[in-house]
């Protein structure tokens, strides 16, 4: 039997403990190697300190990082117990990563937000939770760590969560749970603590293993199928469209239309490496063979007419401003959808987000860095799109200054203008 699979993602603010959790998670639940685990007891002496293994150390995988003792980029790491498998995105804490967060939360279930339990819930708190709402993250866990430097107070754990869950009451997410910890110490990380005999809730990994994560049937959501490339060898007449189906599914002898263009075909077959397929689901990679000679491009999008997306060229989106050089209206960027690529011009800048209230700021100058706003594009050629709380692949984005080929923004489309 196969395990499912939870992609989660931790975040806060700087030394809130996200990779001394994650490390205590692998290394109490005995998913650490020997060879690992001596690398991490040798870069802890060079680091001086008390002798005590610095389990930080398991996630900050860069070399670079572990010297400074700060996390920069997003550490993915894999584990399983025999309930679940896991991939977890260890995001950064300092404001000006918080690109790499939206990076790491980007495909994630479900976030952990650490609280310090001396500092409560501060600015890079909300930012990450409101950016995981934002991305559609169904579940969140608020993990209060460093329990034991507030005695194990079931007090100011009250407290906080009296806190967090004013702020999040803002929030469009229904599953919001609270734990206590100590990830230095182990408590309620793996095993139950008697040091917090008074939480009578589970503990962080029973949480993460018995949380029920729905994945909507590919059969029940739209097929959205991005071209990636074109298959056509000089010898012989083979023409297939190569890329990985997006969402939904698709069967040959299916109608399907082609966009922006609209044009109409069936699906003459579904080829893959090891041969045909009777039925293709997301996220397979395949190539698409059509029973008629239509001019397909990368990037255009192959879909069933019943329930195409929108083809458009105006956007309402959601932007997370990604670099040190505001955005305003009239600039002009690359954007990057699915497979597809073309010029876009900043229409307006709509509203700005104040991460402490939730409230929009309407018709702001401009997008500083780490700002979250509303805004309206125009590009150059139509793009096939969905709403992101819709479709995730279909519905998100990133902007390009062509001029550096930096991302610069990643974008959630709230629909058409």
């Amino acid at each position: 039997m196969t395990l499912d699979l939870l992609r989660f993602t931790t975040a806060g603010s700087v030394d809130d403990g996200k990779s001394t959790l994650i490390g205590r998670m692998l290394y109490d639940s005995k998913q650490v190697f020997a060879d690992q685990l001596s690398h991490v007891e040798d870069a802890s002496r060079r680091r001086g300190g008390d002798g005590t293994l610095d389990l930080a150390l398991l996630t900050d995988g860069l070399r670079a990082e572990r010297e400074q003792g700060i996390t920069i980029d997003v550490a993915y790491r894999y584990f399983a117990t025999p309930k679940r498998r896991f991939i977890i995105a260890d995001c950064p804490g300092h404001q000006q990563y918080t690109r790499n967060m939206v990076t790491g939360a980007s495909t994630a279930d479900l976030a952990i937000i650490l609280l310090d339990a001396r500092k409560g819930t501060v600015e890079q708190s909300k930012r990450h939770a409101f950016i995981s709402a934002l991305l559609g993250i169904p579940h969140l866990v608020v993990a209060v760590n460093k329990m034991d430097l507030v005695d194990y107070s079931a007090d100011r754990f009250a407290e906080l969560v009296e806190e967090f869950a004013g702020f999040a009451d803002k929030l469009d997410v229904k599953d919001i749970t609270y734990i206590p910890i100590s990830a230095l110490n182990g408590d309620n990380v793996v095993d139950r603590s008697e040091r917090l005999h008074w939480h009578d809730g589970p503990t962080l990994l029973d949480h993460l293993e018995q949380v029920e994560v729905s994945y909507d049937h590919p059969h029940d959501v739209p097929a959205r199928f991005p071209v990636q490339w074109v298959i056509k060898p000089a010898l012989g007449d083979y023409r297939g469209y190569a890329g990985q189906l997006a969402s939904g599914a698709l069967r040959p002898g299916d109608e399907v239309v082609v966009l922006p263009g609209g044009r109409r075909t069936r699906i003459a077959g579904i080829d893959t490496f090891e041969g045909e397929l009777d039925e293709a689901v997301a996220p397979l990679s395949i190539t698409l063979r059509l029973e008629d000679d239509l001019d397909v491009a990368r990037g255009e999008l192959i879909c069933h007419p019943q329930d195409a997306p929108t083809v458009t060229r105006e956007l309402e989106a959601d932007l997370c401003w990604m670099h040190e050089t505001p955005l305003r209206a009239g600039g002009r960027y690359a954007i990057k959808h699915t497979s597809r690529s073309a010029a876009v011009r900043v229409a307006s800048v709509d509203n700005r987000i104040d991460v402490h209230t939730l409230e929009r700021e309407v018709g702001p100058d401009e997008l500083r860095l780490n700002d979250i706003g509303r805004v309206t594009l125009r590009t150059s050629s139509p793009l096939a799109v969905d709403p992101y709380r819709s479709n995730r692949r279909t519905g998100s984005f990133i902007l390009i200054d062509e001029a550096t080929n930096a991302t610069v923004a990643a974008g959630m489309l709230a629909g058409v203008a």
